[in-house]
């Protein structure tokens, strides 16, 4: 990069005090949360303007990193066909074009193919779009399907004739995207958002045909720390409205065949009581943490009578595995499980029979049920992949055994080959004694030394596991010499619901001092060393970036920061900000106090002193719904006012995009070539 005398742009002061709780912050660069601002919008130029001149000199090698990871892509690529009510849906992508195609076939896979929507064509006149949820009618003959045009995730819901190819006039504003069909092929359910807020809050019927404006409100979520959804059982013979917090849900379910009739509530909500339903043969099965169930159990109960006096255990609570997910056939039931941070799954026949794990064999991997929406089938598919191995998509038999990959993740380039990395799993200690996993993937040619460059990856917030998966892009890395590990740290759930509880809440600053240990262990180790070590996350991991280097500012020379959620405190007290009541409990509400200062203790953005930080690329989108951009352009205006060394700083705004960043294929790689020529350019690895 361009070591050069050209200066950062210099964001305005102005002084706003905010107060709480007696305490008072000065927040000089609170005027840039005003989108609308064309001084908000020059500024966020300028920052990008200072980036291309900065990385002048890596434009070529960002291009030729792209090419380097499109070309491991499969450019005419198809998913593996799935059955529904006698048609096989596929989505395929075609050479050249940043959009999927989605299709389907009758009754077999060799019929003619149909064409259902051509995101390609529908998305030329504009710079970001988002075809999402579409679902089709009982007649196989109507779809709705949602579209963001903008990257904020506000969905216009719309619908389309299959038959004769008709758009229809009915448009709803402001959804998630998502709806469900009921049996007479005309009524629709759907979610609307709150416009300002965007917390999923109304459940509306509509009647296709008719105004928009005679739509019936039939639910409305009033907790504001809550949001609702809806959608249909696999048994097809429920809708079910669902309510959920961080640590609380409710369900109300109504027979299909009567979508004018009312709701009723299955179990109402209690605080700390978690539980989600699945039908099947006249009763509801229940995976729930009801008793003390820390790591979640199986119960249930018959679809007349459903409150939790009435739930009987089916699988005990235990206190090394967590039950995940639950999915039902005809003949059997497949559970989800994690035990000390692997995937299980596990197939129990409904009459006894039989009661069987499916065998995994790698170190570290990731594992999952895929998309099942067949019910009457001896079929199960999953997914299976690991840091070494491409994803593939397997079929099952229960009856006999067997199993068939419908589907194997191509790695072009004629380069690839699993035999050529090695992956392992180590173990950190932290301070308090915990044993916190890592999972690291490199080249079976690297060597692991002081000098090898290491690329940290963390999250740790809302018990979101990140699993030790297989990525083609992060090859370029790998082949470069870099080691890519993976901190599962508490606020996660990888070594069960214990480990995400004690990384939330009051036990927060935990997953930052796990990831330091982490970094602390690797460089111990003699794996890396601060002048090689490289940390990254995003959203809420962006918020760990913030606070690690808060912390530990001399432990790592580059930091990659995502859109990063990093003004903590000011954020939480904004209840007008898309997703702020509904996360009270994952975070902490500072209009109490405890909490209020909890957070100021940790918040990146009240926490910046004068200090050396390391080199650092931060990233955001101009119409991010879920971390709002002002989060990040006002902590990089701060770090360049208190900042003592010379390291590079660089803050990029996609101008057109939202949390998910750019909405083509390829686009996307773009990104991902651009955070990776960073780290790498840092470390003078342009050449293989």
């Amino acid at each position: 990069m361009i070591k050069s005398k050209i200066q950062p742009p210099k964001a305005e002061k102005v002084e706003m005090k905010l107060e709480k709780h007696g305490d008072v912050r000065i927040d000089n660069y609170y005027w840039l949360n005003k989108r609308e601002d064309q001084k908000v919008i020059d500024y966020l130029e300028a920052e990008n303007n200072y980036y291309d001149t900065i990385t002048a000199d890596t434009k070529q090698f960002q291009e030729d990193l792209f090419e380097e990871m499109k070309a491991r892509i499969k450019e005419d690529d198809e998913s593996v066909p799935y059955k529904k009510n006698k048609f096989y849906y596929i989505s395929r992508f075609e050479k050249g074009k940043q959009y999927p195609i989605y299709t389907r076939k009758k009754e077999t896979v060799e019929a003619e193919e149909e064409i259902l929507f051509d995101v390609n064509k529908m998305a030329k006149d504009y710079g970001y779009y988002k075809l999402s949820g579409f679902a089709v009618s009982p007649n196989n003959e109507l779809a709705s399907y949602g579209i963001d045009t903008v990257g904020r995730r506000e969905y216009t819901l719309q619908f389309k004739n299959l038959v004769t190819g008709e758009i229809y006039p009915d448009k709803i504003e402001n959804t998630t995207g998502s709806s469900v069909w009921a049996n007479d092929n005309k009524t629709i359910f759907y979610t609307r958002q709150n416009p300002t807020t965007l917390r999923s809050e109304k459940i509306f019927r509509h009647v296709l045909g008719t105004d928009t404006s005679l739509d019936v409100e039939i639910y409305f979520e009033e907790d504001e720390t809550f949001s609702t959804y809806i959608y249909k059982t696999k048994s097809e013979k429920y809708f079910v409205i669902g309510s959920y917090s961080t640590v609380s849900n409710e369900y109300r379910i109504l027979e299909v065949d009567n979508p004018t009739g009312e709701f009723r509530v299955f179990q109402p909500r209690e605080r700390n009581l978690e539980y989600s339903i699945a039908h099947y043969n006249g009763c509801f099965y229940i995976l729930t943490n009801k008793d003390n169930a820390t790591n979640f159990k199986l119960m249930k109960t018959s679809d007349k009578d459903t409150l939790k006096e009435k739930w009987v255990d089916v699988l005990p609570h235990r206190e090394d595995v967590l039950l995940e997910d639950l999915s039902i056939f005809k003949d059997f039931m497949v559970l989800e499980e994690r035990s000390n941070g692997l995937n299980k799954i596990r197939i129990i026949r409904w009459d006894g029979s039989e009661d069987f794990y499916l065998p995994f064999e790698e170190e570290t991997y990731s594992a999952g049920i895929y998309f099942n929406p067949e019910f009457d089938t001896n079929i199960i598919r999953y997914g299976y992949n690991s840091m070494t191995t491409p994803s593939s998509v397997i079929d099952f038999n229960v009856d006999n055994k067997t199993k068939v990959i419908v589907k194997e993740h191509e790695v072009l380039g004629g380069k690839f080959d699993k035999n050529n990395y090695k992956s392992k799993r180590l173990w950190a200690t932290a301070k308090d004694g915990q044993k916190i996993p890592i999972s690291l993937v490199y080249h079976k040619s690297t060597e692991l030394t002081k000098n090898t460059p290491l690329l940290l990856y963390g999250y740790g917030s809302y018990g979101h596991t990140i699993d030790a998966g297989f990525s083609s892009t992060r090859l370029s890395l790998l082949d470069r010499g870099f080691i890519f590990a993976i901190a599962h740290i508490r606020g996660s759930e990888y070594l069960g619901r214990q480990w995400y509880d004690n990384g939330r809440l009051l036990h927060k600053i935990n997953t930052f001092t796990d990831f330091i240990d982490c970094a602390k262990f690797l460089i111990e180790k003699k794996i890396t060393s601060k002048k090689h070590l490289y940390a990254m996350g995003g959203s809420a991991g962006g918020l760990l970036m913030g606070a690690v280097i808060n912390m530990k500012p001399n432990l790592f020379n580059g930091v990659i920061a995502a859109v990063p959620f990093i003004d903590v405190v000011t954020t939480m007290l904004d209840d007008s900000i898309p997703l702020t009541t509904g996360e009270y409990d994952e975070w902490g509400n500072p209009n109490e106090k405890k909490y209020y200062d909890y957070m100021k203790s940790y918040s990146p953005y009240d926490n910046i002193v004068r200090q050396n930080y390391p080199n650092m690329l931060v990233t955001t989108g101009l119409h991010d719904s879920q971390v709002q951009y002002f989060e990040p352009a006002k902590w990089v205006a701060k770090l360049r006012e208190l900042k003592t060394d010379k390291n590079i700083l660089l803050l990029h705004t996609n101008m057109e995009a939202g949390h998910s960043g750019a909405s083509g294929r390829f686009e996307a790689l773009k990104e991902t070539s651009r955070d990776y020529s960073f780290i790498i350019d840092l470390e003078g690895k342009t050449k293989i």
